[in-house]
């Protein structure tokens, strides 16, 4: 019968051979992580161009219901949220509804299809 010498590697000897795969793999992550962030970026700002127009839109038709001129109301709202929101005004004897829409495109991809973000107000017409 014979004996066998059976080598134990150390520590480091096991970490040697993968030692080069976490660097792969974070590599070829790493793009697919920068989408990620830019995605989740864009819907930040997304989400912060809406609560600009519920804002703005709010503030538009308390000034339309004061009688306010609708060409003024109109700029008040967009020196608010952007210069090329669409601002709808409709005012009758009850109601003054306005209804505010802005595309929203990231900073950094002017290219890419615009994601549409619009509120609306409604408040009562004063005499």
């Amino acid at each position: 019968m014979t004996l066998r010498h059976v080598r134990i590697p150390k520590g480091n000897e096991r970490r040697s051979a993968s030692r080069g795969s976490v660097t792969a793999e974070t590599a070829a992550m790493l793009p697919a992580l920068m989408v990620v962030l830019a995605a989740a970026l864009w819907a930040i700002q997304a989400v912060g161009v809406q609560l600009e127009c519920v804002d703005a839109a709010r503030a538009a038709a308390r000034a339309a219901a004061r009688g306010e001129p609708l060409d003024q109301v109109r700029d008040v709202a967009r020196a608010v949220t952007h210069p090329e929101a669409q601002v709808d005004i409709a005012r009758d004897e009850e109601t003054t509804k306005v209804q505010i829409t802005v595309q929203v495109r990231p900073a950094w991809g002017r290219s890419l299809p615009a994601v549409r973000v619009s509120a609306t107000a409604i408040a009562d017409t004063e005499p």
